[in-house]
């Protein structure tokens, strides 16, 4: 097995390796996913993410969902080793980058605990661990209880093994292009 440094960078390799027209078609796929999942569920909030480093674009979807009635959250980094935290947001509504490239809401939102979190995946294993950039905010996110209910998306070409580190959590679900999987 790979060092997760040394995976991460063929994990994006070939996550950026996806042409434009393919990507579009896959997104499209994952969003159709995720709608599904939403109306069996119907969580009242909703965390999710602005797509980042070649992340599935799911905008369209978030214009679905809010106008389906779920409350939208970005995350927001309050600190390098705090959870995340999740300020309200509707698509159209004005974005700012922080300092890590993420954009999050320019006005200054309610801040809320979505019942349910949208995760960029750039690999995960068929166990549900997640991996993403190394910076940990999700892991200490989903450490906190009560523990919202964690959704990771990601490509299909995004699966893979590590070996999880003790900081680890598992996710409940993934939905990828061509996959959807229950993982507790």
């Amino acid at each position: 097995m790979q060092n997760k440094s040394a995976l991460r960078t063929s994990l994006m390799t070939a996550r950026n390796a996806i042409v434009n027209d393919q990507r579009r078609l896959l997104d499209n796929k994952i969003a159709t996913k995720i709608l599904a999942w939403w109306e069996m569920h119907q969580f009242r909030s909703l965390g999710v993410y602005w797509p980042m480093r070649g992340e599935p674009d799911l905008h369209a979807l978030y214009a679905t969902l809010q106008a389906q009635g779920a409350q939208l959250a970005l995350p927001v980094v309050t600190g390098s080793e705090q959870p995340l935290q999740f300020v309200t947001w509707t698509p159209g509504e004005a974005v700012n980058q922080d300092r890590f490239g993420a954009c999050i809401p320019a006005a200054k939102n309610a801040t809320i605990k979505p019942d349910a979190l949208l995760i960029p995946c750039l690999g995960f294993t068929r166990n549900g661990y997640r991996l993403g950039y190394g910076g940990g905010f999700y892991d200490r996110t989903l450490a906190v209880k009560p523990r919202p209910y964690s959704l990771g998306i990601g490509y299909t070409n995004g699966e893979t093994e590590f070996a999880p580190d003790t900081y680890d959590i598992v996710l409940d679900r993934i939905i990828t292009d061509t996959l959807d999987f229950t993982c507790q």
